[in-house]
């Protein structure tokens, strides 16, 4: 089963229209919208945002490995999202994490760094 890496990349709080409009700076920089307000953007190195209260930080707060989807599939407690790319979130396992769908076959597995050891362990 997969092993947890560190994440890492910029954790931005801002007005939704700004971070749509964000300039990031990174290599292969991924965006994961948690939230209308806050994006986790994994390779990014620094951003330019529109929003005079954003609050842009450096985030290692994350682990997270690529897989295939039907690794996991069976230990979802939720229905996968039809539509690709998508970042769906709830109970992996019975721990809390969130699915990177970016198409049909792949899809980054993250959770909270201090969920990581419960995690690698219900998915042995």
């Amino acid at each position: 089963m997969p092993v947890l890496e560190p994440l890492h990349g910029l954790r931005v709080m801002a007005e939704p229209a700004a971070l749509d409009a964000a300039r990031w700076s990174g290599d292969d920089v991924t965006i994961l919208r948690f939230a209308p307000d806050d994006v986790f953007a994994l390779g990014a190195r620094s951003v330019e945002v529109e929003d005079e209260h954003a609050i842009a930080v450096a985030e290692a707060g994350f682990v997270g490995a690529w897989l295939r989807v039907e690794a996991i599939a069976g230990r979802l407690e939720w229905a996968l999202p039809a539509e690709r790319p998508a970042l769906a979130q709830g109970s992996i396992a019975g721990v809390p994490a969130k699915l990177w769908l970016p198409d049909a076959g792949t899809a980054l597995l993250l959770s909270a760094t201090a969920y990581r050891d419960e995690l690698e362990a219900r998915l042995r």
